[in-house]
C-alpha cells in the first residue's frame, strides 16, 4: 500500500499519465491472484485481498498479524483508483479495469466486517490498523472508514460505468456474477450502520477500542536510549503500550480531510501526535501536510526534515537496510501538499502556498491535466508559470485565476 497511497501521487503529477496508469493496471493484473488469497482465508464469492508484499500477486509476507490482519492495504488501492480518477479527470478506466478490482474489494469487507449484536452495529474484529505498534485489536477506526469508503465508492463507481458503457458493466456483471440488488443492498447496510471508535469526551476518534486503557505517556517523556522501540523493547511492552508507529487516525484524516472541520482536525493532531515516535518512513510526510494545514509551519518544517533526512541521518537506525522510497516519496508531498498547499477539488487544481521561516524560497514543477506548470513562492509573492499550450483555470488562495497557455501570474501576499 505504500505504493497506491504515497508514491502514485508523485507520479500523477510528475509523469506522463501512463506511468500512474500501469501502477494501477499491475494490481488488476494480479486480482486472480488476490482472489485466490481471499479464498485461502475463507473468504467466498470473488472477494479479493491484495497481499502485502509481492512479486507475482502472491503472498511474500511472513508475519501474521500483517499478512492476515492489516488488510487495510486493500482500501489503499481503491483508493488510488479514486485519486487517479480525481486527479486525471478520466474515468474510462473504471470501465476497463477499475471496477473489478472495486468490487473484490468491497466483497472482501462485506464479509470481513460482523454483525454485533451487544453494539446492533456492524464491527471490524482482529486487524492490525497502519499502527503497526498494535496487533490483533478490534475496531481500528482508519481501517473501518476505509472500510465503508470502499464500499461507498464502489457503488458510485457502478453508476459512472453504467453512464460510461452500459454493454461493459453488462460484461463486468457477467464477468464476476454480480448481484447488484443483493450485493449492493448488504454493503448500504454496513455503511449505514458500521460502529467507529470515538471518545466524547475528548472530541477525537479513537485509534481502536481499548486504546485509552493503556498508561498514556508522550513521546517526550520517552528516554532517547530506548528508540527506536522495536530494536530496544520487547515486542510484549511495546503491544502494551500507547506509542504510536506511524500515523493511523490521522492517515484517515489526511485522506479525506474535506469531511472534518478543522477544529476536529486540530483535536486529533493534538491527541494523536504527541503520542507518535515516527519510525516508520510513512509518518513524517502525513503529520506535516496536517500541520501545515493548520498553520503550525514550525512543526511541518520539523516533519518536512524528518521524512527529507530520514536515510540520510539514519533517525531509525534501518538505513542499513536499503532506503525508503517511502519518505522520498513524502519529501515531495511535504512540499507540494504542505507548503504548497496543493489539493485537487471538484475537478479544479486548488494552491494556497506558505514558506516556511527557514526558506527564502521554494519552487516545484506539476503537470495537471494537459497544462505543465511551475509554482514560485517566495517571501513576497507566489509566480505561477504555465509552461504548455493548455490553459488553465485554477484555484489560488481560494480564488479563481485563469493561467493563459505559456502565461503567468504574480500573485503578491
Amino acid at each position: 500500500w505504500d505504493t497506491e497511497a504515497y508514491c502514485l501521487p508523485f507520479y500523477l503529477a510528475t509523469a506522463p499519465q501512463q506511468v500512474a496508469e500501469n501502477l494501477l493496471i499491475y494490481r488488476y493484473k494480479h486480482l486472480e491472484k488476490a482472489i485466490e488469497n481471499a479464498e485461502k482465508l475463507g473468504f467466498t464469492g470473488g472477494a479479493a485481498l491484495y497481499p502485502m508484499v509481492t512479486m507475482n500477486g502472491e503472498e511474500c509476507h511472513n508475519e501474521w498479524e500483517i499478512t492476515f490482519e492489516e488488510i487495510h492495504r486493500n482500501s489503499a488501492i481503491a483508493f488510488a483508483i479514486f485519486n487517479f480518477i480525481r486527479y486525471t479527470g478520466e474515468n474510462k478506466y473504471l470501465a476497463e479495469y477499475g471496477l473489478e478490482v472495486l468490487i473484490g474489494i468491497a466483497r472482501f469487507w462485506a464479509q470481513r466486517v460482523n454483525w454485533s449484536i451487544a453494539k446492533e452495529q456492524y464491527v471490524m474484529l482482529g486487524v492490525t490498523g497502519p499502527n503497526e505498534y498494535e496487533n490483533n485489536i478490534n475496531n481500528n477506526w482508519y481501517t473501518s472508514i476505509m472500510a465503508t469508503w470502499c464500499l461507498k465508492y464502489t457503488i458510485q463507481a457502478i453508476e459512472e460505468v453504467k453512464e460510461i458503457d452500459a454493454n461493459r458493466l453488462k460484461e463486468i456483471f457477467t464477468k464476476t456474477k454480480f448481484n447488484l440488488a443483493g450485493e449492493t443492498e448488504k454493503w448500504q447496510h454496513i455503511i449505514d450502520n458500521m460502529y467507529y471508535a470515538s471518545d466524547e469526551k475528548l472530541g477525537i476518534f479513537l485509534q481502536q477500542d481499548g486504546y485509552l486503557d493503556k498508561e498514556q505517556v508522550l513521546v517526550k517523556d520517552l528516554p532517547a536510549v530506548d528508540r527506536p522501540l522495536n530494536q530496544k523493547w520487547s515486542w510484549d511492552r511495546i503491544l502494551r503500550s500507547c506509542f504510536i508507529k506511524q500515523a493511523d487516525v490521522l492517515q484517515g484524516i489526511y485522506f479525506f480531510e474535506e469531511e472534518y472541520d478543522l477544529e476536529t482536525i486540530q483535536r486529533n493532531y493534538d491527541f494523536y501526535e504527541p503520542r507518535t515516535v515516527h519510525e516508520s518512513s510513512l509518518s513524517p510526510c502525513v503529520h506535516a501536510i496536517i500541520a501545515a494545514k493548520l498553520g503550525d509551519l514550525d512543526r511541518a518544517y520539523e516533519f518536512y526534515l524528518r521524512t527529507s533526512r530520514l536515510d540520510l541521518d539514519d533517525y531509525n537506525n534501518d538505513t542499513e537496510d536499503g532506503l525508503h522510497i517511502t519518505s522520498m516519496a513524502g519529501t515531495w508531498l511535504s512540499v507540494v501538499e504542505g507548503f504548497g498547499g496543493m489539493r485537487v477539488k471538484e475537478n479544479q487544481l486548488h494552491l494556497s502556498p506558505v514558506l516556511p521561516k527557514n526558506w527564502k524560497s521554494y519552487a516545484f514543477k506539476i503537470g495537471f491535466r494537459k497544462a505543465i506548470i511551475t509554482i514560485n513562492v517566495d517571501t513576497e509573492k507566489v509566480v505561477l508559470t504555465n509552461e504548455s499550450e493548455h490553459k488553465i483555470t485554477l484555484n489560488l488562495f481560494g480564488n479563481q485565476q485563469k493561467l493563459d497557455a505559456n502565461g503567468s501570474l504574480n500573485i503578491k501576499y
